[in-house]
């Protein structure tokens, strides 16, 4: 099924990537450092400022690794389409997450793989994420929080697409339930879950 689904997305990928159980999650250039020099491929950045995009983006393709950004949570840049045609064509990540289906759409457009994020608060957040998959057909769907295992593994059922889990996940024992409910991945910030599950 992946080979399919990401046919003709930029980034090529074998499998959801390379087998990597956890997509750590940087807040602070301190923690990219230290990821630059682990065994992870695949990183996630959050809070950043426009300013320091190119140069972040940069840094990590001489790393060989591959970045995934949070674009609702880069500071200066507007949330629109124009901003996400200027992030595939101009910083060139991986892939991008976001709340909003138009901006993973565009994403996927220019071969950048796109990731939604759906809060899920309730039964009618639920519905939604439902409808909207059908829809704009992400890569992947972040499930927040992911602390759900019974829902990530109803959502698993339902959707041909794969799930990450991300959000109040603290504990080993939190991070192998959403793995066991089906999600490829868990998002998360925590540097004892980074070293806990580093690739070998």
């Amino acid at each position: 099924m992946n080979a399919e689904r990401k046919a003709g997305t930029s980034v090529p990928a074998p499998s959801d990537f390379y087998g990597q159980r956890i997509l750590p999650a940087v807040r602070k250039l301190k923690d990219l450092e230290h990821l630059l020099a682990s065994s992870y491929v695949w990183i996630v950045l959050l809070d950043s400022h426009v300013s320091q995009l190119m140069s972040v983006a940069h840094l990590v393709r001489q790393h060989k690794k591959q970045l995934l950004v949070h674009v609702d949570l880069i500071h200066g840049l507007k949330n629109d389409d124009y901003a996400i045609e200027f992030l595939c064509q101009s910083v060139r990540p991986a892939g991008i997450i976001s709340t909003r289906s138009s901006a993973v759409a565009t994403a996927k457009k220019h071969k950048v793989l796109g990731i939604q994020r759906h809060f899920l608060l309730d039964s009618i957040a639920l519905d939604t994420t439902y409808r909207l998959s059908e829809k704009v057909t992400p890569d992947y769907i972040e499930v927040m929080p992911g602390v759900m295992p019974h829902i990530i593994a109803e959502m698993h059922s339902k959707l041909d697409i794969p799930i990450l889990a991300g959000g109040l996940i603290r504990t080993n024992e939190d991070v192998e339930l959403a793995l066991g409910s089906g999600a490829v991945a868990v998002t998360t910030s925590r540097r004892e879950l980074w070293d806990a599950y580093a690739p070998v």
